[in-house]
């Protein structure tokens, strides 16, 4: 069974209208004529009678249903498009009425019922006797039988036991694990990093609940690394380092906080922000170029998307950043003193917190880019006033926690609570993003993690 429905929001409140099959439903602001009645203190841009939603019977037996424009005076949209005669809705699709008006998404809420065959259960046809139930249960005390699918689970594992039992990423932990007890020096490192940076990345991918193919994380991560060792690179240090005035000296002591803030905020925060971001712009673009079925699954069309796609590179960069001069300087510096088992032993201390910290560092900040990237897709009219906000806000958490690092000498211990304050800052504000992007996804009912908290 299903039932359409239409999810209004509405600020931090959202409202739910089910859909007739047997008549129309009127969207506007008169309260005689119309099913879906909206304020028109808050929405003066609607129509009294907007727009009109049909049910319609398709040849196969099945309900369709047509959006009609009532001939209104700001006109209704259709997923950003000015809706022209009428449109059969779609799972996922946005109707926007007026310009800037208020967005309905349409949904179907999908209601299984399950019945004792479907269970492999039988049932007996009346209600057991309070004799029968003692008899049963007798029996089954007395009943040595086992079956092979009691003794062996797997003969009898559900057809989606990759995803129910988390099945892949234990595999992938133990092949992992395997991989470990034979890898040494610089290659255990390597692995452990590659490990950590993708367990960070299903953390977020879980929390988002939308199922974006892994080669297309993979994709954007690895486009970053490319970037990275391109001269790609060169030219954004030559723009925000060198034209502007970005670049950090080795030695900060004479250096004050708010200059020092400035340096990391143009030399760091919007050069690499700017960089982590190319891969969602790419996929956007790649997706423009794709079918619909394709294009909402591989591009980027709503903030859930963005989030994915800057977590991933976020994990791409923090890999290449790591590996590629951190921790081999780390190595080199340790192993010039206390021996090469030592540098090893020092670099493994700066790999693991640099990868876990990620979720609250470069993953935050670029999932939060990547929310501001795919409103700004989901709201056209409003990406000049999105965009901004969002690249200067990330870049400034990037160069505030760069900054505060910079004061270690100066502050000693106390700069721990300075980076803690930054750090929970910027991971809450990359969760907050997650739950609102869930919110209004155009998919919402088919996303497995916000399935998980509805009723």
């Amino acid at each position: 069974m299903s039932n359409a429905f239409l999810r209004l929001i509405s600020g931090s409140e959202e409202y739910s209208y089910s859909l007739l099959t047997a008549g129309e439903v009127v969207l506007g602001r008169d309260p005689n004529s119309c099913q879906i009645v909206l304020d028109s203190n808050h929405y003066g841009m609607v129509s009294r009678r907007h727009a009109t939603i049909r049910p319609s019977k398709t040849p196969d037996g099945r309900t369709s249903f047509i959006l009609y424009d009532l001939s209104s005076a700001n006109g209704t949209y259709l997923n950003g498009q000015l809706l022209q005669g009428c449109q059969e809705l779609h799972v996922g699709d946005r109707i926007t009425l007026g310009n800037n008006g208020p967005e309905f998404f349409f949904e179907y809420q999908y209601k299984y019922q399950y019945n004792s065959q479907s269970l492999g259960i039988t049932q007996p046809a009346s209600t057991p006797t309070t004799a029968a139930v003692n008899s049963s249960a007798s029996s089954f005390s007395t009943n040595d039988h086992t079956s092979l699918s009691l003794l062996i689970p797997l003969l009898s594992s559900p057809t989606d036991l990759t995803r129910k039992a988390y099945l892949v990423p234990g595999m992938i932990t133990v092949v992992f694990v395997v991989l470990l007890f034979f890898a040494q020096g610089f290659s255990y490192q390597i692995l452990l990093g590659a490990y950590l940076a993708s367990a960070s990345l299903y953390v977020i991918y879980q929390l988002c609940g939308k199922p974006k193919p892994w080669w297309v994380l993979a994709s954007s991560a690895l486009t970053t690394m490319t970037i990275l060792a391109s001269p790609v690179l060169n030219i954004l240090i030559l723009v925000f380092r060198g034209i502007l005035p970005g670049s950090v000296p080795e030695d900060t002591s004479s250096i004050s906080f708010p200059e020092l803030f400035i340096r990391y905020f143009l030399g760091a925060g919007m050069l690499e922000e700017l960089l982590k971001a190319l891969p969602i712009i790419g996929f956007y673009l790649l997706g423009k170029s794709l079918r619909s079925s394709r294009r909402e699954r591989i591009g980027v069309w709503e903030p859930l998307d963005g989030i994915l796609l800057g977590s991933a590179s976020a994990a791409g960069f923090t890999l290449f950043e790591t590996l590629g001069q951190y921790v081999p300087g780390r190595i080199a510096e340790v192993a010039q003193e206390m021996g090469t088992e030592a540098g090893f032993g020092a670099g493994l201390q700066l790999l693991i917190p640099r990868i876990l910290g990620e979720v609250a560092g470069h993953m935050a900040w670029s999932g939060w880019l990547g929310y501001c990237i795919g409103l700004s897709i989901l709201k056209p009219r409003l990406a000049s006033r999105i965009l901004p906000i969002g690249y200067f806000s990330a870049a400034g958490l990037h160069g505030l926690w760069n900054s505060c690092a910079g004061l270690a000498d100066s502050l000693g211990v106390f700069v721990l609570g300075l980076l803690v304050i930054v750090g929970g800052i910027s991971y809450t504000l990359l969760a907050t993003a997650i739950v609102k992007a869930r919110s209004l996804s155009p998919t919402r009912s088919q996303n497995f993690a916000t399935r998980f908290f509805q009723k």
